[in-house]
This record gives structure tokens, sequence and C-alpha cells, in this order.
């Protein structure tokens, strides 16, 4: 690897921290850099904000803290954090008008935390409106593109932090996955990205989609790379999150280099059916067998529930944001309607001008399906199927230590392909769906290329608090093929 500072976007951020530590190059090189790259590739549209005074400060401060001996895992090197994360230095607006120019006077946890550990932030990343998409496209401020095919969607809604990591604009990003939108994003642009069982990333500060799914985690172009930073960002916040977990920070990368092999790879028949492309099952089928070389045995298993997950998550997911959603309202922060003849009026305009059509169909079908009449006959049904989706994975695990598939029907489309069909979006999210209701974790890692030379991801699911396993599962994939170190052509 060349060692003059004009390929530091080459690196992943295990090498770069290296590099850091090791005063081969600096924060502040990095960090202008990144900005540089970021600055040359804006027609991508993944960041929504950038303030190089303050990125330049913090890669100062790296720079001290580097030369005074610090041991932070992370010091000096620069990420970006998805805009739903909010951020004291940076504008945070989830993606929409009705936060258009807030600012927070806080730090969410996972920003806190990577920051403890030296993390230089070169700003805020693009998303659909709310988290509440799997194209990119909702987001008030412009859509994002595939750095793979400027044509085509980088997936959602981490599109913004997909589509950065894979350019080269930045080592790695935070993102947030409520029913794949770490995962999907990760498998169309060619990264790798992982999210955590509910619970081991703190929620506070995280603008709030659907309470009981959402979840944080990073992507980055290794599972390495993942591993060094989910140990940073994980951990109990029980003072500020009713839904973190008591369970110590832990280091995910002490189990990388365990072999897999004896390692059962549980791969269910309903991932493998009508709907998935050729070209993905094909990439997917021939990772499995590069497993298989490196001594895994592959175990035929079922989730029989699997088509279900869809018409639950949309029931249970747009109720959880008709409830969170509701403190929009143009009283106390955000976006606020100019003309309104009483509070009422008011209320309507304000939430009328400051959401996306997106984020309207949801809250609408969630206060319907919670509605007096309705509750019962659908949210409470979705609740039980969830349950038993959940079930499904429990029994499935009896039978093997992960379970391997992909992670969407097809490689990324154009575009404005799907736009005008919100069911086909809602349908692509078919094999992430079941691991988000159930609270497992999951990843994608990417496992060769399909139609039109687009990036195809290959999904791993472990049991609950097994990121560990799932980290090492992947990086030993990783170390026997060098599909994670492909780059698009221009970046």
């Amino acid at each position: 690897m060349k060692n003059d500072n004009t390929s530091l976007h080459e690196l992943g951020v295990t090498e770069l921290a290296r590099q850091l530590r090791e005063r081969k190059v600096s924060a502040l090189e990095a960090a202008g850099h990144f900005l540089a790259r970021a600055r040359a590739h804006a027609q991508l549209g993944a960041f929504l904000d950038i303030d190089e005074d303050v990125t330049l400060a913090q890669a100062r401060a790296a720079d001290q803290a580097l030369a005074s001996g610090s041991k932070a895992t992370l010091l000096g090197v620069p990420m970006a954090h998805k805009d739903i994360f909010v951020t004291k230095d940076f504008v945070s607006t989830a993606g929409s008008k009705m936060l258009a120019g807030y600012r927070s006077p806080f730090d969410a946890t996972v920003v806190a935390r990577l920051a403890a550990q030296g993390v230089v932030t070169l700003g805020k990343l693009n998303c659909d409106e709310f988290a509440m998409g799997s194209a990119n496209e909702n987001s008030a401020f412009g859509k994002v593109c595939n750095p793979w095919d400027q044509s085509r969607t980088p997936g959602g809604s981490s599109g913004g932090s997909a589509a950065a990591v894979a350019a080269g604009l930045v080592p790695a990003a935070t993102g947030t996955d409520t029913g794949g939108s770490i995962r999907q994003p990760a498998s169309f642009c060619g990264v790798t990205g992982i999210k955590p069982t509910y619970g081991r990333a703190s929620r506070y500060g995280m603008v709030a989609f659907a309470s009981s799914l959402d979840q944080a985690g990073p992507l980055a172009h290794s599972a390495e790379d993942c591993a060094l930073l989910l140990s940073a960002l994980c951990g109990p916040d029980l003072d500020r999150d009713s839904t973190s977990l008591d369970v110590p920070a832990e280091d995910f990368t002490r189990c990388l280099a365990d072999p897999v092999a004896g390692l059962k790879i549980g791969v269910p028949q309903e991932f493998f059916g009508e709907g998935l492309a050729p070209d993905v099952r094909s990439a997917v089928d021939a990772a499995l067998k590069e497993y298989e070389k490196l001594g895994a045995t592959l175990v035929p298993i079922s989730l029989p529930r699997t088509e279900l997950s869809i018409p639950v998550y949309y029931i249970i997911a747009p109720a959880e944001a008709s409830s969170n959603l509701s403190r929009f309202d143009g009283v106390k922060f955000g976006h606020r309607a100019k003309d309104y003849v009483d509070l009422v009026d008011m209320y309507k305009k304000t939430r009328a001008e400051g959401f996306g059509d997106e984020v309207k169909r949801r809250i609408m079908i969630g206060t319907y399906v919670l509605s007096h009449g309705y509750y019962d006959a659908y949210y409470l049904q979705a609740q039980k199927i969830r349950r038993m989706i959940a079930d499904d994975f429990a029994q499935a695990f009896k039978q093997c230590d992960v379970i391997a598939g992909p992670v969407a029907p097809t490689v990324a489309w154009k575009l404005g392909d799907m736009s005008d069909d919100p069911v086909a979006n809602y349908l692509a999210d078919i094999f992430t769906l079941p691991a988000s209701l159930a609270g497992l974790p999951g990843m994608s890692i990417p496992v060769g290329f399909g139609a039109h030379q687009m990036p195809v991801g290959m999904q791993l699911i472990g049991n609950y608090l097994q990121e560990s396993k799932l980290l090492n599962v992947a990086h030993r994939f990783q170390q026997a093929t060098d599909w994670h170190a492909k780059r698009p052509q221009g970046f």
C-alpha cells in the first residue's frame, strides 16, 4: 500500500487506525483527505451536512491525543453518521423537512461513544425520511445514488451511509436498521454492515421510527472493521434508554480468527424459493460452497412464517411510527406552518407541509391499526405472529449455529423504478424483516456481483447476543475471498 496519503480512502478502519497510531499519517491529514473526497463526489447526494471547521478541530485534538500516547481504539479515524442520530455540532434532520436546520443540544449515545474512542466526525449522511424507505428516495433533501451505477438506488434507509463507504468518502459510517436498513443498503453497495441484537446499542438520541425495532450498527468495508466499531458503540445505557440491554460492553474482535470448521450453517428453504433472482441465488450459492470448503456444514432448515413477516412488520412499524411522530406538531421544535387560524389548523398544516408522502402513508396506516375496533384485529394479531416468527428462529437454532441466505431478492434497481409502487418496495424487505421482528443480530457481507455488474450481499443471522460468532463467520469468508475489497470505478 502506498503511503503518500493519496490512497487513504483505500484503507479500512483497522489499518487506518494502525497507521494513525504509528504516526504514518496524521488525523488532520486523514480528515482533510476525506473532506476533499466528499466535496469531489457531492453528486452522489450522500452528505447532508459538513462543517469543516468542526471536523478539523476534532482532528487536531486527536493528533494531540496521539502525541500524548492515548490508547483510544479509533483515535483520529474519520467517520460520518446517519442523519437519524442527533449531534450537537451538526444539523440533525432525519432526512425530513420537519427538522430542517434543527440542532440538537446533545449527542446521541452512539455518537458520544464513538467520539470517546477518538472518532473524528466528517458530517451527517443522507437517509430516507425518518428512516422510512428501501431506496433512499424519500429524503426531503434529495436522493442518494449508488456509486456502482449512479442511475441505481443505494438501498435504504441507510443509503447515504452505504454509498459513502462504498465510494471511499468515509472509511465507515453509522446506520440504523428497523427492517433491514443496514443490511439491504450494505448489500446493494457492496460493503459490510451489521445490526446487533435489539437493545445492544443505545437508542438514546436516535430519532425514533419504530421503537421496538430500531437498532444502530456500523457499515464498513470488512467484518474486522465492523467488529472494532461495534465494540465501541455497544453497551448498556440503562439510565437513558429503557430498551437497552443490561449486557456488558464486549470486544467483538476477540473471536475473529476462530476456525469455522464444524460450523453448522442453516439454509432456510423459504429464502430460496420463487421471487429470488437467479443472479442473486448464484452468488449466494457460491458463497455457501466457499463455506463448505472452509469446513462448515450446510443444514436445510425452515422458517415457515417468513411470508407473514411483511404484513406483520407493516402493521407494527407504522403503528409505532404513528405514536412516535405525534410529537412533531410545530409546537416546541421543528417546522411550523406560517399561516394558520387556530391550534388545530396549525397542527394540520405543519404536519401536511413537514412530512413527505411515505411518512404520511405510514402514519395513516399506523393510526388506523391502532384505532378503536381495529387494534385487536390487526395490531394485537400482528404481535402474536411476531412471537411465532421468533419461535421459528428458536427452533432453527437448535439445528444450526448461524443462518445464511440472500439479503434482498434482486440487485439494486433503477432510481424511480418503485417510487410509484410502495408495496413493491415493501416486498423487497422479505428476507431482512424476520430477523428484525425477532430482535436477532444480522449482517450483510459482499459475495459477488449479479445483473448489470451490481453487488450482491449474503445475509448472516445469529442467535441472540452472538455478534462475535457472526463477525467470526464473516471474517473467515473475507479472508478466503476478496469481494469486500472491490471498489466501484471512478472512486
